[in-house]
């Protein structure tokens, strides 16, 4: 088989089934959902550390082998790829509970940071789902083996505290109150890429179902709505935002923001152009990608 292993957020998944080295990135994502029975799995992907030495996305039309040289050696990590605005209105249990999972995850490496109020709220929630009701003793235990949180130590009381008061909450009611917790975050589902203005100032770019935002450490600095944007691209390792001409009558009309390497630069902008597709087209996207999405240079296509 070309691939060994699957990682789904937190549990380590080995299939039988053999992958011709040939496939496309979609047999393996299938072939993962399959496994799952999960049924809205456009909110997916599989993740894996390229060899050019950044995380990126799988692509589902193009062959494995393709995008990676020897994928028996890679582990391919099943995650959220895109997050709704409100992931509580996911139609089917099994994929809020998904959603939960990366949620854990990420406030366990501190990918999600938020005050301590809402870390431990959440947590309290994760207590819930994995233990039921509240029993001191059964917590405490529980909280010395499993960690949720970084600070996790000098939050334990609150956590407990909260967790007294989910009493009679099912794990998928649980999974629904951090879920509403969670989308009210200002960090909820951004993922920071490394990068620097114009005037050489340390900053972070992500994409989210709104727009691209600039940040500053964890503070949104600026948000371009894709309604402002007329075009993204990236040349070298510089990634460019071109705004129409209403918005750019109060500012430049192309902001440019350098970024560690081209691989980097070209990985943050194909995300872009898949956020985009997924959040704002209304009919699944054509091989052949509109103006707005094209760009000199670019050779990725998002199908």
């Amino acid at each position: 088989p070309v691939v060994s292993k699957i990682q789904l957020l937190q549990v380590s998944l080995k299939f039988k089934d053999t992958i011709h080295q040939k496939s496309c990135g979609k047999t393996l994502f299938n072939l993962s959902c399959n496994h799952l029975n999960l049924a809205e799995k456009e909110y997916f992907g599989l993740e894996f550390w390229s060899p050019a030495g950044h995380a990126a996305w799988l692509e589902l039309l193009k062959p494995i082998t393709k995008q990676i040289k020897n994928p028996k050696d890679i582990l391919f990590k099943f995650m959220v790829k895109f997050f709704p605005v409100d992931p509580g209105h996911l139609k089917e249990e099994l994929t809020r509970y998904l959603f939960t999972l990366q949620l854990k995850k990420d406030l366990a490496c501190g990918k999600l940071p938020c005050s301590e109020n809402s870390s431990a709220l959440m947590a309290s929630h994760l207590l819930q789902s994995a233990l039921g009701d509240f029993h001191e003793e059964m917590d405490q235990k529980h909280l010395e083996t499993h960690k949720y949180l970084l600070n996790q130590e000098d939050l334990k009381n609150s956590i407990m505290c909260y967790h007294k008061k989910h009493l009679g909450k099912t794990p998928a009611e649980s999974d629904v109150q951090l879920l509403d917790i969670a989308r009210k975050l200002e960090m909820y589902g951004i993922r920071p890429h490394p990068a620097s203005d114009g005037e050489g100032t340390q900053i972070n770019l992500a994409v989210t179902h709104m727009g691209v935002l600039v940040l500053r450490g964890n503070t949104k600095i600026n948000t371009f709505n894709w309604s402002k944007i007329r075009k993204l691209s990236f040349k070298r390792k510089h990634f460019l935002i071109k705004l129409h001409a209403n918005v750019s009558a109060l500012c430049k009309d192309t902001l440019e923001f350098a970024m560690a390497s081209r691989n980097t630069c070209k990985a943050f902008w194909k995300t872009c152009v898949e956020y985009h597709a997924f959040f704002r087209l209304s009919t699944e996207p054509k091989s052949k990608p509109k103006a707005f999405l094209c760009s000199k240079g670019s050779s990725f296509r998002y199908r």
